[in-house]
């Protein structure tokens, strides 16, 4: 081939294709017409529906939120709520608790079942198979149903103003244990858990480092751990030192008092302008290498419109958030939530916290008790108490998630090659360090994904409890709405409140499983 010929062929090479035959902006393209006939349906069934409610005379609005509900809840943060948007937040905060500690022991226990299931030991295997074919394929319905009616012919609470001794109690009224609560100086412990945790990282760093230089086996996590316990320890008696820090969030607010709310809005949405310009030349600066900036992926491009995305969002709270914070205030009854301003109040409320006052221990305990205001006894606050209703549905998705997420390790277990079992077994490592160094941190980038929809499905079944009348979300809208009339505003509070549940879930499990994943080189 002649040189003109090279330089022809280079020439028609480097020349860009027209933009209407680009694929990148084709893709492109597609993404934001496609998003913009979602928001034009949106838009057009909104329009409609606000149009046939208008002609039928039916009011809407979120007013009633700030009505009183009228009734008592059965549990709850507030079970006397002021207004029915209090009680639509106690609601919400039991749904939460009740998804965040069903995914945390579903998740324990359908590991152990998956491994279980693999086990050379018959009865062990054995039993693990009942117990995951039985959950799957009995009603999630039915059990919670099932557990609601043991626990509820279980001996009656007898003993009143004693507390109760052991650290469980069974009875029709739920179950009690101990409450571990924190107290009056966890907040000045706090800060020598953080710095612990500082230099604790510090250490875990130069272990690694002497790892890699030596080959020897440094044990970095149990470093960090035994620095961020050795801290703990000394900061459990000594915590009272850092008391001082009140009077600075003190200063802080006293400073922040006398400025007016423009300025403090202008420098909160100055920072985050700065931080997401910080965040996207960090971001650019791992893509570049000698020969320049490497080609950006979709992904990356996304990242950057997201972090400048967040940066947004935070300017418009920074502005609306001194009349938000007024109707929350208004919503909850005036109680609780006074630190979401962006005033003094934030700081004034951490200066109470860190207040010289405070000397007592970290960390209390509190033993069941028995106490009856009414007719019959109950429960006491002074115990970590699960009610009929509570102790149901806990229980029964707990038992139901952890079916499916044995089946999801045992399948993520059997994915691992196995080799690497056999060379595992070669090196004469035993079948507990096997698991923990080997396969399981190989099949967790297999479970992570499905993993991540068991989550969404627990958090989502919770609503079952209406069934039994526990006081989640749902039991407390129906409630509300039963008493107000506002069907499609309560309705529209359960769709936004469950899509802020399974987009904080996916998030997180997307952030661990892009870490787990294999890095190709």
């Amino acid at each position: 081939m002649s040189n003109t010929d090279q330089a022809t062929l280079a020439a028609t090479q480097a020349r860009r294709p027209p933009f209407y035959r680009d694929a990148t902006v084709l893709k492109w393209l597609a993404q934001v017409v496609a998003l913009l006939l979602v928001l034009f349906t949106l838009f057009f069934l909104a329009t409609q529906a606000q149009g046939n409610l208008e002609e039928k005379k039916i009011a809407t609005g979120f007013d009633f939120l700030g009505t009183a509900l009228g009734s008592d809840l059965g549990s709850g943060i507030d079970t006397d709520p002021h207004t029915s948007g209090r009680a639509l937040l106690s609601g919400a905060v039991n749904t939460i608790r009740l998804a965040i500690g069903g995914i945390i022991a579903a998740t324990i226990l359908g590991v152990l079942v998956g491994v279980g299931r693999l086990s050379s030991n018959w009865v062990v295997k054995r039993m693990c198979s009942v117990f995951v074919e039985t959950m799957r394929n009995i009603p999630l319905l039915v059990q919670i149903i099932l557990i609601f009616v043991v626990i509820a012919s279980l001996p009656r609470v007898e003993a009143v103003g004693e507390p109760i001794h052991g650290w469980l109690h069974l009875s029709n009224k739920g179950v009690s244990i101990p409450r571990v609560h924190i107290s009056d100086g966890f907040y000045q412990w706090l800060v020598f858990l953080l710095i612990g945790a500082l230099v604790g990282r510090w250490v875990m760093r130069r272990r690694l480092r002497l790892h890699d230089d030596t080959g020897r086996e440094t044990y970095p996590v149990l470093s960090f751990a035994a620095v961020l316990g050795a801290f703990a320890a000394v900061g459990w008696f000594a915590h009272p030192i850092f008391g001082w820090v009140g009077a600075i969030f003190g200063l802080v607010a006293d400073i922040i008092d006398s400025l007016s709310q423009t300025v403090v809005q202008a420098v909160i949405s100055a920072l985050a302008v700065a931080a997401a310009v910080w965040w996207i030349r960090r971001f650019l600066a791992r893509r570049r290498t000698p020969a320049g900036l490497t080609k950006l992926t979709d992904d990356d491009r996304f990242r950057i419109i997201f972090a400048a995305a967040g940066s947004a969002v935070v300017i418009v709270v920074a502005v609306t958030v001194p009349s938000l914070s007024s109707v929350l205030l208004d919503l909850a009854g005036g109680r609780g939530i006074d630190w979401l301003r962006f005033d003094n109040g934030f700081f004034g409320w951490l200066s109470e916290k860190f207040g010289n006052g405070r000397t007592g221990a970290p960390i209390d305990v509190k033993r069941p008790d028995i106490e009856q205001l009414g007719n019959f006894p109950n429960y006491g606050p002074s115990g970590l108490n699960l009610t009929q209703g509570l102790a149901a549905v806990y229980f029964g998705v707990v038992l139901y998630t952890a079916g499916f997420i044995a089946e999801i390790v045992r399948g993520g277990i059997l994915a691992v090659p196995k080799g690497q079992t056999e060379a595992a077994q070669a090196v004469g490592l035993r079948r507990v360090t096997m698991l923990r160094r080997v396969i399981l941190p190989q099949a967790f980038r297999v479970i992570l994904p499905p993993l991540g929809n068991q989550y969404l499905n627990l958090t989502k079944n919770t609503s079952l409890a209406i069934a039994i009348g526990y006081t989640d979300i749902v039991q407390v809208g129906q409630t509300v709405y039963n008493q107000t009339g506002k069907t499609l505003e309560v309705v529209a509070i359960w769709m936004l409140f469950y899509l802020a549940c399974s987009l904080t879930i996916s998030v997180v499990v997307n952030f661990f499983n892009v870490r787990m994943k294999i890095v190709e080189r």
